[in-house]
């Protein structure tokens, strides 16, 4: 008989806008119970589920679930790294950006599924300093969206909106330099995007060509644009062909550097940290073992507006009581 697996769910009760109190009997009626032992924990404080992963690790655990969002998965994943540990994501945040970058659905029962099947894959992950990130990092624009963000006690899709509008009717550009394996530019920029996976979350394709297993990360730079830009922008970043936009700028290296003219925010995975005036970012290839769906969708260069949408606009709505 094969012995059974050891599953460890941490739930991020605050993650998202959903209620999780019917989470562990989701998971225990979805996962199969003859080839699974589970353990579930919620956590309690920023850090905690980093806590509880290490000592997952320690302990020998073969899997554990990261229950919430972007920054959530962070936590846990940073935790994993270079062990026999693997990650599976349950998406439940704001954006879910690592997840929807993977295919995992969107689902709760659907990602559990993803358990099920059992399909362990190496990913890269990245540094910033010698902090971790997995989705994507920034310096600008985004990163001060995710610092007012997080001040904020409401979370979900009008909150971000809200914020978005209201930095950059007042948003200054920064002169950066960015120091990488082809020499050194310096631009003026609204932001600067490292992307080890494709999106922000939410369907928005800051770095549509990223992969997860080159070991390399897309660097996305996004010149200063007027009002008027913004609608074909914003059509370009959820139909994933912003890097065809006459304001941005693309490269891929395995590590860069950013010097900036003060030290300040950067987000990681959305979640600001306060970071030095330079930068060092680098990418580790597959340090990370990550349950990913067997059969994957195939690739679609553009989608409907309709649909890259629509799940924004469900989430608006419903916190709107629309």
């Amino acid at each position: 008989m094969v012995p059974k697996k050891n599953i460890l769910a941490i739930i991020n009760p605050i993650s998202g806008t959903h209620q999780k109190t019917d989470i562990p009997g989701i998971i225990r009626e979805t996962l199969n119970a003859s080839r699974y032992d589970i353990a579930i924990r919620f956590t309690e404080y920023a850090g905690h589920a980093t806590q509880l992963a290490k000592e997952a690790v320690s302990s020998g655990v073969d899997c554990v679930l990261s229950v919430g969002g972007d920054g959530t998965c962070n936590e846990i994943a940073r935790a994993l790294v270079h062990s026999e540990t693997a990650l599976s994501i349950i998406p439940m945040g704001s954006g879910n950006g690592l997840a929807r970058h993977l295919n995992i659905p969107m689902d709760v029962s659907g990602a559990l599924n993803v358990v099920n099947e059992w399909n362990p894959v190496s990913l890269d992950y990245c540094k910033a300093n010698e902090k971790l990130f997995f989705c994507t990092c920034g310096v600008g624009f985004d990163a001060l969206v995710s610092s007012r963000f997080a001040e904020d006690k409401h979370r979900g899709g009008v909150t971000y909106v809200k914020k978005v509008i209201a930095e950059y009717l007042k948003y200054k550009t920064e002169t950066y330099s960015i120091v990488s394996n082809d020499g050194e530019i310096r631009e003026n920029a609204f932001l600067i995007a490292c992307a080890n996976a494709s999106q922000y979350g939410n369907n928005a394709y800051i770095a549509p060509h990223a992969s997860m297993q080159d070991g390399k990360i897309d660097v996305t730079i996004i010149l200063p644009f007027t009002p008027f830009d913004v609608p074909p922008m914003a059509v370009q970043l959820f139909t994933k062909v912003l890097d065809k936009n006459s304001h941005i700028r693309t490269f891929e290296t395995p590590s860069l550097k950013i010097i900036r003219e003060t030290a300040g925010v950067m987000h990681l995975d959305g979640e600001p940290v306060e970071m030095d005036k330079e930068i060092e970012i680098r990418c580790i290839h597959q340090g990370l073992k990550v349950l990913t769906p067997r059969k994957q969708p195939k690739k679609k260069l553009m989608e409907p507006l309709h649909t890259v949408f629509g799940e924004i606009v469900d989430t608006i709505k419903a916190e709107l009581n629309i």
